[in-house]
């Protein structure tokens, strides 16, 4: 069992306290907004050992057992982290795993370099991630009832956002969103960049339902993922609840503290609240034009009083323990990698301490019981 130093990444909209008031220590002043846990390439976790990656690629099956190797090849396949939005973040996409290899095959024929700005597939694999919210998390999850949206839109009394409202109503669903998120996407900039200031003018002065898509607009101001955001189902998730987020579902994190874990790829198609490349073909390729509730999980506790939060993929599983003053020690054994992380209290095992954001890597098979008091963030994968 390692203790994992984490790298803490300074993305700009993330917050400039959430991360270091888990940590206990006092905030550097500038934007913090994700703590990865793992073996990604790009900031992979250091231990006693060397990197995480150093770790494995020295001998894949003793730390990733047999089955999981057989299973997802000799790499760990899921990237844990902590993410602290201080702002809104992107609207975006992630491709299922079918449409990554494709789409990464292909920018590889065309000889588009990695590190191009206008290049969609960095990987050839998907990206299903499930976000746990550790204080009030608001978000933007999958479409809503097109009619809902109509109704939000003819609210705001902006005139060239009329045609937008009737799109909704003239079609069946999945061709209303097709034709909208299209439209909205391929519209002159300009005219677009009006209908985005009128739209956050009227938010700003009605409030309430209104409120979250004006900071959308002061935050990106003429982008047209403010009016595409309208589209989405607005979601505030209390401590202990999470939203997984598959294939093709359109979403964007606009505050708040979280533990995330998703399968280890950076593929991401951006819709808007972004200046960076909207590849509007692609992304209209990969999206799902589907309307729905968003679907909140909350965890499902078992008799050994492990919670947890339930996808349909293998490339993780995360769960928690709530650990009680006194109460009994846990087995958390498992022929499978594993990533230990404490959330709040403190948690003692294989003879290390952990406090808040303090996290270890457990090789497959190797035995390790905890106890103490707080809550303990469990993720490993299926095999």
């Amino acid at each position: 069992m390692d203790r994992l130093d984490n790298t803490i990444r300074p993305y700009a909209w993330g917050s400039t306290t959430a991360i270091a008031h888990l940590l206990g220590v006092e905030p550097t002043g500038e934007p913090q907004a994700e703590m990865w846990m793992g073996a990604h390439p790009g900031a992979p976790s250091r231990t006693p050992r060397g990197t995480l990656v150093e770790v494995i690629d020295a001998d894949p099956e003793r730390e990733l057992g047999a089955a999981a190797v057989a299973r997802f090849g000799p790499r760990l396949p899921f990237l844990l982290k902590v993410l602290a939005a201080g702002a809104p973040l992107s609207l975006q996409v992630h491709p299922d795993l079918e449409q990554a290899r494709e789409g990464y095959a292909d920018e590889e024929r065309r000889g588009i370099p990695l590190d191009a700005p206008h290049r969609n597939y960095k990987d050839a694999n998907h990206k299903p991630e499930l976000i746990c919210a550790l204080t009030e998390f608001v978000g933007l999850c999958g479409f809503r009832d097109p009619v809902e949206t109509a109704g939000l839109l003819d609210g705001l009394g902006v005139d060239s956002l009329k045609p937008y409202a009737d799109l909704l109503h003239a079609h069946p669903v999945d061709a209303a969103l097709r034709e909208m998120l299209t439209a909205i996407l391929t519209a002159d900039p300009e005219d677009m960049a009006r209908t985005v200031a009128e739209a956050t003018a009227a938010c700003t002065r009605l409030g309430g339902a209104y409120a979250p898509y004006a900071v959308l607009g002061h935050h990106y101001p003429g982008d047209p993922g403010v009016i595409a955001a309208m589209l989405l189902n607005h979601v505030r998730l209390q401590p202990g609840e999470a939203l997984f987020l598959g294939a093709g579902v359109p979403h964007a994190y606009l505050s708040g503290l979280g533990v995330e874990i998703m399968a280890t790829s950076d593929n991401v198609l951006r819709c808007g609240l972004t200046p960076k490349h909207v590849d509007v073909p692609e992304l209209l390729r990969v999206v799902r034009f589907e309307a729905g509730d968003p679907g909140v999980l909350r965890p499902e506790a078992s008799p050994d009083g492990e919670e947890v939060y339930e996808t349909p993929i293998d490339e993780f599983r995360l769960s928690r323990y709530v650990l009680p003053q006194g109460g009994a020690r846990h087995d958390l054994t498992r022929d499978t990698p594993q990533i230990l992380l404490c959330t709040a209290g403190t948690v003692r095992t294989g003879g290390l301490e952990l406090g808040p954001g303090q996290s270890v890597f457990v090789p497959a098979g190797e035995r390790v019981e905890v106890s103490g008091s707080g809550t303990l963030f469990r993720a490993t994968v299926i095999v």
